[in-house]
């Protein structure tokens, strides 16, 4: 097969591949990470490169998302376009994320629960022994002599350590006159006879203040969180966040699944969330002083897809029907086996999910938003790529999951990103000239539309009559800010000089087409499990919302577009990062820990695809706010009044 020199402009060398290499594989066997938020399927559009030379020896599979103008430029898809031939290519500035609100820095106040004793909840304990050494008259080995120390100390008669924790036994005992340090695990420090884990065994005796380091992660699909605890007094000493490094191959769990699935995509994958938890870890050690090889217990919470590519589990039949994780139930791990640098030997406990959709970040949500210590009927929504939520009580617990897809966070929209430096939040648009007003993160010309940006612009679009109830731009208004566009009708935002490109920011049919369906898919999950149990949506007490999707969306867009039910406000709740949370408690104490597995347990799961009910819901919430607006009074009424 022939080959072919391919010079990326932002790369030392020129690198040779044969006939057939995308564009994108050329482009990392040359060190260069491009952008692949659709997981490389050519729908986003955002891997976009400039052929500058050699043009004619692209083959161009699909131009998605690309104009005329930008194919005559030489634009190609990097994910879509094939080489066969020499070519010199332009890589654009890939999108760097400026995180808006961080979590990084600041711990804020996390309230230890109340009566917490490490004494009762904790499963680690950290035990100082004085041996007394060997002689020519007692030749008791090693091992036998800890376990001996260990039984008079704690009565502990069963006790069992890795390989590589015993190779280290002799030389750490005799390291300071047979003076050593045990850190052990053991669910059940009131059973003698149940077995506990030798961890770690120091030289010399550890002050008892010295702090006892755990870690509460949370494998989100857009963020990684991580929590640094000292489990001897359960304060939260720092916390670290960062976006997955897994976005750059695919921004939805689908897309990383494809991705995962090809050759060497698995092992990809994993390095990518290993990298990014290991960065958190070295962060959060950074700032209390520590190293992360001190930190010896890690309980992870995440869904299933995130579960499954952590530990590089096979996750294809994920999206297959009928839709089964290879684990819902992950054992127990040690530290090394996993990749992340805590000590070699230390716990990870990944915590239980539901099922493919409802995963262990759900299970943790629930216990950490105490929905189930309430009679009332909670509905409890975790709306990210995939919208997932709970409904029920004390007594009884549904849940289902809908691909929302990442409309929301930007993608799929042709003017869409994440909420970052440049991105319009807020946009108010005056019902007589459709004029708009917006507001801009960072102070800055527009680049761009964010989640919740795209939510109070669809809101004030619909109340503005720029758009109808089917979300269909009104071409007729005596505004020059609707007209036809290339992807049909379409609203003007900016204009081109308000914005960082020097290009008109738009929102077009096929832009609001993409979103309804993420706010039908999301409506109508919530929809069908109240049906399910024979409740209406009304009679849920509190809406307790988890994640980050929360943090920043205006309750009132998002009832006025059918996204949220019309409930009053103050019933709605948000909450942050609930899977985290949860994480942390189940980290404390051993009772939350087991309560995650009976909620995990206890959830009855529908699955939306084999319910008729949900494409009927969906249908009839794809129009603004709903097809029946007796389920939104409010908005009827406001609609009345215009």
């Amino acid at each position: 097969m022939a080959e072919h020199i391919i010079k990326f402009d932002i790369a030392s060398e020129p690198v040779s591949v044969p006939t057939g290499t995308m564009i994108s594989e050329a482009a990392e066997k040359a060190g260069i990470e491009i952008n692949q938020p659709c997981g490389g399927q050519g729908r986003c559009g955002r891997c976009a490169v400039q052929v500058t030379n050699g043009d004619e020896n692209i083959r161009r599979r699909s131009t998605l998302r690309l104009s005329a103008e930008d194919v005559k430029s030489g634009y190609a898809l990097a994910c879509q376009s094939v080489i066969e031939g020499d070519v010199e290519i332009t890589i654009p500035p890939q999108e760097k994320i400026e995180r808006r609100l961080t979590t990084d820095r600041t711990v804020g106040k996390v309230e230890i629960p109340a009566g917490y004793d490490p004494e009762k909840g904790q499963t680690l304990r950290r035990v100082a022994l004085s041996l007394s050494p060997p002689s020519m008259d007692d030749q008791t080995d090693d091992w036998s002599r800890l376990k001996t120390a260990l039984r008079k100390e704690t009565g502990i008669t069963e006790l069992e350590a890795s390989l590589a924790c015993m190779k280290k036994i002799g030389r750490i005992l005799r390291e300071d006159d047979w003076k050593v340090t045990a850190t052990l695990n053991s669910k059940r420090w009131d059973c003698p006879d149940c077995p506990a884990q030798l961890l770690a065994l120091d030289s010399g005796h550890i002050p008892e203040d010295d702090p006892l380091w755990g870690v509460a992660i949370d494998i989100g699909t857009t963020t990684v969180s991580v929590w640094m605890v000292d489990l001897l007094t359960g304060e939260v000493k720092a916390q670290a966040a960062e976006y997955n490094q897994q976005i750059s191959r695919g921004e939805d769990v689908i897309s990383r699944i494809i991705v995962a699935g090809k050759e060497g995509g698995s092992e990809k994958m994993r390095d990518l969330v290993v990298d990014t938890i290991n960065e958190l870890l070295q962060r959060a050690s950074k700032r209390v002083k520590a190293t992360p090889n001190k930190i010896m217990k890690a309980t992870i919470s995440g869904n299933s897809t995130m579960m499954h590519l952590l530990l590089g589990i096979p996750a294809s039949s994920i999206r297959l029907s009928p839709f089964v994780t290879a684990v819902n139930h992950i054992p127990t791990l040690d530290a090394i086996a996993v990749g992340l640098i805590l000590h070699p030997q230390a716990i990870v406990d990944c915590l239980p999910g539901v099922a493919s959709y409802v995963g262990a970040d759900i299970s943790a949500g629930v216990l950490s938003s105490g929905m189930t210590d309430s009679e009332d009927i909670t509905l409890f929504l975790d709306v990210g790529t995939n919208g997932e939520m709970v409904l029920g009580s004390k007594d009884w617990l549904v849940t289902c999951a809908c691909s929302a897809g990442p409309a929301f966070e930007g993608a799929g929209v042709l003017h869409g990103m994440r909420a970052t430096k440049g991105a319009i939040e807020e946009v108010w648009v005056n019902a007589e000239t459709y004029e708009p007003n917006f507001r801009v993160i960072g102070n800055t010309k527009a680049k761009g539309l964010c989640g919740s940006g795209l939510i109070s612009l669809l809101a004030e679009m619909f109340l503005a009559g720029v758009i109808n109830k089917g979300g269909k731009v009104n071409l007729k208004l005596a505004t020059e800010r609707t007209r036809e566009g290339e992807h049909g009708g379409e609203y003007v935002i900016a204009w081109a000089d308000e914005t960082s490109a020097g290009k008109d920011i738009v929102i077009t049919n096929v832009d609001i087409d993409n979103l309804l369906r993420a706010k039908a898919a999301i409506y109508a999950g919530f929809a069908v499990l109240a049906e399910n149990v024979g409740v209406t949506l009304d009679m849920a007490t509190q809406v307790l919302v988890g994640g980050s999707f929360g943090k920043y969306i205006n309750v009132e867009k998002a009832i006025e577009i059918g996204l949220l039910p019309d409930l009053p406000w103050e019933r709605f709740h948000f909450l942050g990062n609930t899977s985290v949370m949860g994480s942390y408690q189940a980290l404390l104490d051993h009772e939350a820990r087991d309560r995650i597995t009976e909620i995990a347990a206890s959830m009855t799961y529908i699955e939306l695809s084999a319910d008729n009910k949900f494409y009927d819901a969906f249908m009839s919430a794809m129009f603004l706010p709903h097809t029946d607006m007796t389920l939104f009074p409010s908005v009827a009424k406001m609609l009345e009044e215009k």
